[in-house]
């Protein structure tokens, strides 16, 4: 009997012996029942099944053994995605799901060897068409799994993000209010300005990480555009970014007419965003240049600083979350989750912009924004 009509006839059989499996994948399998247990096994095993009947050429063949076949099987990759995602939400590990695959696959060629009296060899081709159905399951499986795993720490995030902001809210207007009430002098000072300072790193990090968050789970960067000067956003950003630090004297060369229509909050992350990080890794705190020029329908932005240039490979991935300068992840300290930039290409793309970067010993670091006057 070939492979195909041998798991048509002895599906509930091979479902059987996958639910005894399943159950002894403990914690997660402890307060589940055998319906549960049994989740699309036999739907994944009768496509699988369905996929082997279709007649297949040797290119095809080889084609999905390289996972680049032209053409999937609808219900078994359904089945195998739903799997995955019900196995990761009672709380199945990656490994314990995929494992599940194993024994269906051990289960399966057991069970159908033993019952050959004279095995031929187009049996083998059946055995090779059946693994390769299982590994599109268990791709499509792993695939939405990981999918789910995503989403949840995504959410998590979110929860936490915003769970933080009342406490730092309070930890902010409480230090604001007794710098007002009382008076601090020497160490006390001292440490409600620290106290001031920490609070507003960890307002920005808790809101880069929500932008983060908001754009991975597919919502893209809202603005409301409005009126505005960017001459008048720069100076307001370069004044906090240098608030408590003397060092600190960007300079600022404003050329044309700057005013447009754009979310005046977004863009004051932007700026904040690149000043820091030119602040940060330059040479020279002194040594940042902040230029605008108004152009007829755009304004184009520049900060430029001299330092250790952005190596070729890194300036390819720069805009992508989490990813940390060198000196970093050597272990500086940094009030940064890596996040800077990323929030920076999310609200230029927002506004229907560009940003460009160039990096070199000789000519230092420069980021160029470019955005059109109006983003309604």
């Amino acid at each position: 009997m070939h492979l195909p009509e041998f798991i048509r006839q002895h599906a509930d059989r091979i479902v059987d012996e996958w639910e005894e499996f399943a159950r002894t994948i403990t914690p997660a399998a402890e307060n589940m029942d055998r319906t549960a247990l049994r989740d699309h096994a036999k739907e994944i095993l009768l496509a699988a099944a369905r996929d082997m009947s279709k007649p297949q050429t040797a290119s095809e063949q080889l084609a999905k053994a390289k996972g680049e076949g032209p053409e999937k099987t609808p219900s078994l990759d359904e089945a195998g995605a739903s799997h995955g995602e019900l196995r990761h939400t009672v709380g199945f590990d990656l490994v314990q799901m995929t494992s599940e695959f194993r024994h269906l696959r051990a289960c399966v060629i057991r069970l159908w060897v033993d019952s050959l009296e004279s095995p031929d060899l187009a049996y083998f081709q059946d055995m090779i068409r059946f693994n390769e159905a299982i590994d599109e399951a268990l791709a499509e499986s792993t695939a939405a799994y990981a999918e789910q795993m995503s989403r949840s720490r995504d959410i998590f995030l979110a929860i936490l993000g915003h769970d933080l902001r009342a406490p730092l809210q309070a930890m902010s207007m409480s230090t604001e209010l007794l710098m007002r009430k009382t008076t601090l002098e020497g160490d006390a000072l001292a440490c409600a300005n620290n106290i001031k300072r920490s609070a507003r790193h960890m307002a920005v990090m808790v809101s880069d990480l929500l932008e983060l968050v908001r754009c991975r789970l597919g919502k893209s960067l809202p603005i409301e555009p409005k009126p505005m000067d960017l001459a008048d956003a720069a100076h307001a950003a370069i004044a906090e970014a240098c608030a408590g630090n003397p060092e600190c004297d960007p300079t600022v060369r404003v050329e044309g007419d700057t005013r447009g229509v754009w979310d005046a909050g977004r863009l004051g992350q932007l700026l904040q965003n690149l000043i820091g990080n030119a602040l940060q890794h330059g040479l020279n705190k002194r040594d940042v240049t902040v230029t605008l020029h108004g152009e007829p329908d755009t304004v184009r932005l520049t900060v430029h600083n001299y330092g250790t240039p952005i190596s070729a490979n890194a300036i390819g991935t720069i805009f992508d979350p989490l990813v940390r300068s060198a000196d970093e992840e050597l272990g500086q300290p940094s009030t940064s989750l890596g996040l800077g930039l990323f929030i920076v290409k999310e609200v230029v793309d927002a506004h229907a912009g560009t940003i460009d970067v160039s990096s070199n010993e000789t000519d230092g670091t420069l980021f160029t924004v470019v955005l059109p006057r109006n983003s309604l």
